[in-house]
């Protein structure tokens, strides 16, 4: 029965060609199989700015399309209590400061001297005191008061040098905790001034003097003024054939009828789980005269090509592997690479075979 039934079907694709008079040959030529994206250029590095800190804008110091170098200022954020707070930060940092306060060190190391120079003092006089003892010569008392005297001196000695050690290591820490809560105040009032990353050029301001900022909100886009990148989205199903090097030829249309080239640069390994595509992006090897941001662009990823292969258009060919001739025969034939309108004959007829398009 399933012979019979294809018998049939043959049979009337075989009177259906035999009626059409549309006759064609394979002709050689190139052909490539790639895979199909859109997508939207990028200008390399670019970013979205943000606010660090939230607040009214005091001054906006950069226009829409001024260039612009790393570090340059592009707005500020009221900031007078934090300006305040500086102040205070220099201050303190004035009055804790190491070498200000080296008078006290100096002092007491005078102490040291001092307490030193007595408890010398003091050891020879007991030790006087001593040998008089030892010739029967003065009271225990004086010995006593003697040794009393040279222990309290000597207790002060030592003293004075863990006063002396403690008052430095205070000195330090107080002037390296100004320092550093200087630095800190330095660099929160800083960031009431937002600055470029990058040398690049000012694509957006989207805030003017005296608007509100938040640091939940862009305020500028800044990237390169030279440079570009694609971006595109790739199937989930196309994804495993793309490779970085493959060329790209680009169509955009603020350029109609002209075909840019391309390579592809990065593969992004996460897919997207609502679009089920991939991000894939290229770069131009000859980009367009002027390009701009956000520009739209179709895009043919190419897997393989060849410069001289068999073609067909692929409306002749049917279940992928017979063609109908003219003369009424049918052939089986092995393809090769496909696009959107041809296939590559591989085997199966060649260039002198008139064939008709399939009709059911």
């Amino acid at each position: 029965m399933t012979r019979y039934v294809t018998y049939i079907i043959v049979v009337l694709f075989l009177f259906s060609c035999g009626e059409n008079k549309e006759k064609i040959k394979p002709t050689v030529t190139s052909i490539s199989e790639s895979v199909y994206a859109s997508g939207i250029v990028k200008s390399k590095n670019q970013y979205e700015a943000y606010a660090s800190v939230g607040g009214i804008v005091e001054n906006v110091y950069v226009e829409e399309g001024d260039t612009v170098k790393a570090g340059t200022p592009i707005l500020s954020i009221s900031n007078e209590i934090q300006e305040l707070n500086k102040e205070n930060a220099k201050l303190a940092k004035q009055f804790s400061d190491y070498n200000a306060n080296k008078g006290k060190l100096n002092e007491a190391k005078q102490f040291i001297e001092l307490s030193k120079s007595k408890m010398e003092n003091d050891s020879i006089l007991l030790l006087r005191q001593k040998n008089l003892w030892q010739q029967n010569i003065g009271s225990k008392v004086d010995l006593e008061q003697r040794e009393l005297a040279y222990k309290n001196s000597k207790t002060a000695y030592y003293s004075s040098i863990v006063k002396y050690n403690d008052l430095k290591r205070q000195l330090e820490f107080s002037s390296s905790q100004a320092q550093k809560n200087l630095l800190i105040s330095d660099k929160l009032t800083s960031d009431y001034t937002l600055k470029s990353e990058i040398d690049g050029i000012v694509y957006r301001i989207s805030k003017s003097k005296g608007e509100v900022v938040g640091v939940q909100m862009p305020v500028a886009v800044i990237g390169d003024a030279e440079e570009f990148i694609l971006e595109m989205q790739i199937d989930e199903y196309d994804i495993t054939k793309i490779k970085k090097g493959l060329k790209v030829l680009v169509t955009m249309d603020s350029y109609k009828g002209e075909v840019f080239e391309a390579k592809v640069t990065k593969i992004n390994p996460l897919m997207n789980e609502r679009s089920k595509t991939f991000m894939v992006e290229a770069e131009f090897i000859n980009k367009p005269e002027t390009l701009y941001p956000n520009i739209s662009f179709e895009a043919n990823i190419v897997l393989q090509s060849k410069e001289k292969a068999l073609i067909i258009p692929r409306k002749y060919l049917w279940n992928d592997s017979i063609v109908f001739k003219a003369n009424g025969d049918q052939a089986i034939v092995t393809t090769g690479l496909k696009d959107y309108q041809k296939v590559e004959i591989i085997s199966g007829i060649n260039e002198n075979d008139e064939i008709v398009i399939p009709t059911e």
